[in-house]
């Protein structure tokens, strides 16, 4: 399992949001890729960003950030946000970027996810955003009736590389993350899963080791993205990879 630093891009800044409120947002840094170069340095093998804006109106719209953070940046990149089309996808990896997530767009047309994977092998993950266990879309602004477990299940032949997972009741709130959610996930496909939401401190990557798997499937939580706890200074960033790389 890696720990894989995020950057939530909003009107080209850094930010964080609470449980996905749009509104309740606050600044990190007006250097996106400062702040790329930062977590690349303190060991981070990937990064993870997301284009708010763009996850909101349903098109890429931080792209002047995204092209300053990769032209620093010698990691992987999985971005996510606004993207629908597989345009985007093929211009996005042109730019260097090495997997995109297709969030809304999975729930909405799981056949582009399944065009997506034939035509870029290995480099389309699925983010599944969960309220109370159901599927969240459009930037999280509306929930639907769909289980997230089932949305999942939907893409076990398709050949996506990872399913991306977020409580969203816990993102941004520092209460610790849902594991138990995220293992079940995990039991229930042979998908690799990746969780976001509600880490605060090195005791929650360690909650995560002891579950990361391999199950009874194979499957395993390949991965545990971290946001506002590392921007905040509630959990060492090197630390965490350190505690990783040992497990």
């Amino acid at each position: 399992m890696i720990v894989i630093p995020a950057i939530d891009l909003k009107d080209g800044r850094c930010v964080r949001l609470f449980q996905g409120d749009m509104s309740q947002d606050v600044v990190y840094s007006d250097d996106p890729a400062a702040t790329a170069v930062q977590w690349q340095s303190a060991g981070a093998e990937r990064l993870h960003v997301v284009d708010l804006n763009g996850a909101f109106v349903g098109k890429p719209v931080n792209d002047a950030a995204v092209r300053s953070i990769l032209d620093v940046l010698t990691i992987p990149m999985q971005l996510g946000g606004g993207v629908r089309t597989l345009e985007t996808m093929d211009r996005y990896f042109r730019m260097g970027v090495r997997t995109v997530i297709l969030g809304s767009a999975a729930f909405r047309d799981p056949k582009l996810v399944r065009q997506a994977c034939k035509l870029f092998p290995g480099k389309v993950s699925v983010g599944i955003d969960a309220r109370e266990g159901k599927v969240a879309v459009e930037g999280w602004a509306e929930t639907t009736t769909l289980a997230a477990v089932e949305l999942a299940k939907r893409f076990e032949d398709a050949g996506v590389a990872e399913i991306i997972f977020t409580d969203i009741q816990r993102d941004g709130a520092l209460r610790g993350p849902n594991v138990g959610a995220t293992r079940a996930l995990a039991e229930a496909t042979t998908i690799p899963v990746i969780l976001s939401g509600g880490i605060s401190g090195l005791p929650d990557i360690r909650q995560i080791l002891k579950h990361a798997g391999p199950f009874a499937n194979g499957n395993r939580i390949s991965g545990a993205i971290t946001g506002k706890a590392i921007y905040d200074g509630r959990l060492d960033f090197s630390e965490a990879v350190r505690l990783t790389r040992a497990h």
